[in-house]
């Protein structure tokens, strides 16, 4: 999907996910510090104000103008501070050694955009910084529910550990989830990495 069918998706006053925070990203941080942190791919921004509100300075991305402009009010509703960048997540690239802290939630790319993109997120991560990476697995479109029907734009923890040589594996899982549905709850497939930039990586 591009930009503008990310647009069309986000069209209307409500937002088309919950205003309340990825669960995995909640439990993955509640140990860190807050520092400064990047939310790649941040939509309507719930995962980036969350981040605020506990003491974060946080900087979310997207190429969906109309997403950023719900996150926005979404910011101000919440009274949180966030910077807000409109730019392709193809071809953007963050600062180098700028974040303690950068999350990559629910981003669906092929292969070789998915590990630019990855690549970008790592060199942006301070020495100690933390990269979280979750999104619907490969598995998912077998033993899980919902998500992208297209396995060329699915992954595995394996495939995501590969696009980050530079970083220092904490966790590469497949984790399931539940989701509610109007024929009752149904379990979701996860690919989750967790990486940290050593002293001298990147």
């Amino acid at each position: 999907m591009d930009a503008e069918d990310w647009n069309q998706r986000y069209e209307g006053a409500e937002l088309l996910w919950t205003a309340q925070p990825n669960r995995t990203l909640v439990a993955e941080i509640a140990n860190m510090v807050p520092g400064r942190a990047l939310d790649v791919g941040c939509g309507e921004g719930r995962n980036a104000v969350w981040l605020a509100k506990q003491g974060w300075s946080v900087t979310g991305v997207d190429f969906s103008n109309v997403g950023l402009d719900k996150a926005r009010r979404l910011a101000d509703a919440e009274q949180a501070s966030v910077e807000w960048v409109l730019a392709d997540l193809r071809t953007y690239r963050p600062p180098t050694d700028a974040y303690d802290l950068v999350v990559v939630l629910y981003l669906h790319l092929p292969a070789p955009e998915r590990q630019t993109v990855h690549a970008a997120a790592a060199r942006s991560l301070r020495p100690g910084g933390s990269l979280l990476v979750v999104g619907h697995d490969l598995t998912n479109l077998s033993d899980g529910h919902g998500g992208p029907q297209d396995p060329s734009i699915l992954f595995t923890p394996d495939d995501v550990v590969e696009d980050l040589p530079t970083l220092s594996i904490l966790k590469a899982a497949r984790v399931t989830r539940t989701v509610s549905t109007d024929a009752g709850e149904r379990s979701a497939v996860d690919t989750l990495v967790r990486g940290m930039r050593t002293t001298g990586s990147g």
